[in-house]
């Protein structure tokens, strides 16, 4: 037996847990950004949260599409791999874009994950 015969199967979990994150990203983005939770989250206060909450919507939106497309690659299975490996490179990119110019924390909260997944896909 294989040893290596569960990376197909890891990648596609770690592949699920991003996507629910970038769908929990747009919760707090689209719906939460004001709110204490969203607030707390992003260490906002209120009157900047107010003032860039159309913003946040438009960047939910967005993760709204990356979680969208990552669901869709984990449910076609082996066959969804090209569109994991889209989706997952662009988390990477705007993780890494996010944590030179955002905050580092993006780093291993988003980019990390998509990258371990990237990796564990391409295997």
């Amino acid at each position: 037996m294989d040893t290596l015969a569960f990376i197909p199967t890891l990648a596609l979990w770690l592949t699920a847990f991003v996507a629910l994150q970038h769908l929990g990203f747009l919760v707090l983005e689209m719906f939460l950004w004001t709110r204490p939770a969203g607030r707390k989250a992003f260490g906002l206060t209120r009157e900047f949260a107010e003032s860039t909450r159309v913003l946040a919507a438009n960047q939910g939106l967005y993760n709204g599409f990356l979680a969208a497309g990552l669901a869709w690659g984990c449910w076609l299975g082996a066959a969804g791999a090209d569109i994991r490996v889209f989706f997952l490179g662009c988390v990477v990119i705007a993780g890494v874009f996010g944590g030179a110019t955002a905050s580092w924390r993006i780093l291993p909260i988003q980019a990390l994950p998509a990258a371990v997944a990237l990796a564990l896909t391409l295997l």
